[in-house]
């Protein structure tokens, strides 16, 4: 489901997805969704992984505006929280559904 407010151009839409599921499956160690419009994720760190998260990052607030994404380096791991306002749950949730099974918390 892409929002009305996502400005990425459609035909980038498959490349985007593709990222942030190369970045869950290869990266993704551990899961929290303790509170419904917020998703936290621990991404195993290794060369260039923080640059990699920044990047996309930084590109996915500039087409969707309604994320509030915060990256915080940690020891082994890059820690990125992911928060929506509550007319953009359902486009987290998209998100959380896309990262594979196994680590989560809730």
């Amino acid at each position: 489901m892409v929002p009305q407010s996502c400005t990425l151009p459609t035909e980038e839409l498959p490349l985007r997805v593709a990222e942030w599921d190369a970045l869950f499956a290869e990266r993704l160690t551990w899961l929290s969704r303790s509170e419904r419009l917020r998703l936290r994720l621990d991404l195993a760190d290794g060369p260039g992984v923080e640059d990699r998260i920044r990047d996309l990052v930084e590109r996915e607030s500039g087409c969707c505006s309604f994320f509030t994404f915060t990256t915080t380096p940690g020891k082994g791991l890059v820690r990125l929280e992911i928060a929506v306002d509550p007319a953009h749950e359902a486009v987290l949730e998209a998100l959380a559904a896309r990262t594979p099974p196994g680590g989560e918390q809730r």
